[in-house]
Order: C-alpha cells, then sequence, then structure tokens
C-alpha cells in the first residue's frame, strides 16, 4: 500500500492543468454594507443577476448594496393558519354540528369509566 501513496499531494479538488490559454469569464465586484459596520464585496459574474441583500461573512445579517439599489418589495401572502384551511372546507353551521357530535361522544366516554 505504501509504493501506491502519492507523495506530496493532497487529496481533493486540486488540478495540476496549467491556467495557459485559459479565458475567465469576465467578473465583476459588488460591495455591501452591513447593519453592524461590516463592509466587503462579493465577485459575480458580468452576465449574473445582481442581488440587493447578501448575508454578511463575519455576523451573518443581512447587507445591503454600498451603491444604493434597492428592490422591489416581495408581495407576501399572509399566513394560512389551520383554522383558515378548516374554514375553507366547512361552514361555521357545520362546524357546530361537528362539535357537538364530539362532545357528546366524550361524555359518554366519561360515564364509561
Amino acid at each position: 500500500m505504501a509504493d501506491r501513496a502519492l507523495r506530496g499531494v493532497g487529496l481533493g479538488s486540486k488540478t495540476f492543468e496549467d491556467e495557459q490559454g485559459v479565458e475567465f469569464a469576465e467578473r465583476q465586484s459588488l460591495a455591501f454594507d452591513c447593519p453592524k459596520g461590516h463592509h466587503f464585496t462579493v465577485t459575480f459574474s458580468v452576465e449574473a443577476e445582481l442581488p440587493t441583500k447578501w448575508e454578511c461573512k463575519k455576523c451573518g445579517s443581512m447587507a445591503t448594496r454600498s451603491d444604493g439599489v434597492v428592490g422591489e418589495e416581495k408581495v407576501e401572502k399572509p399566513v394560512r393558519t389551520h383554522w383558515d384551511m378548516l374554514r375553507e372546507r366547512r361552514s361555521i353551521p357545520e362546524l357546530e354540528d361537528i362539535l357537538a357530535e364530539q362532545l357528546t361522544k366524550l361524555r359518554e366516554s366519561d360515564r364509561i369509566y
């Protein structure tokens, strides 16, 4: 096994290809400012759609772009609760009938014990 070991080469995604003749994609740097005062830049492709917010590398809070570009606010749907979904399937009189049935069953089961 020792004769097959690669000496001086770490295992992983290292490549021995030469970068000569390779054209890299055009890039642009975009600066962000964190609400806690951190400033950092992120490199993007020229073709990429640029985000308006990015997670701060130091503290994890959402940083905004330094150039002042603000994205449009997304319309968020209100959270549907269990009650909302139940009301889509049943009317109030139906729910009252079901409640009465279940209360009757519960009271009858208490008498048995």
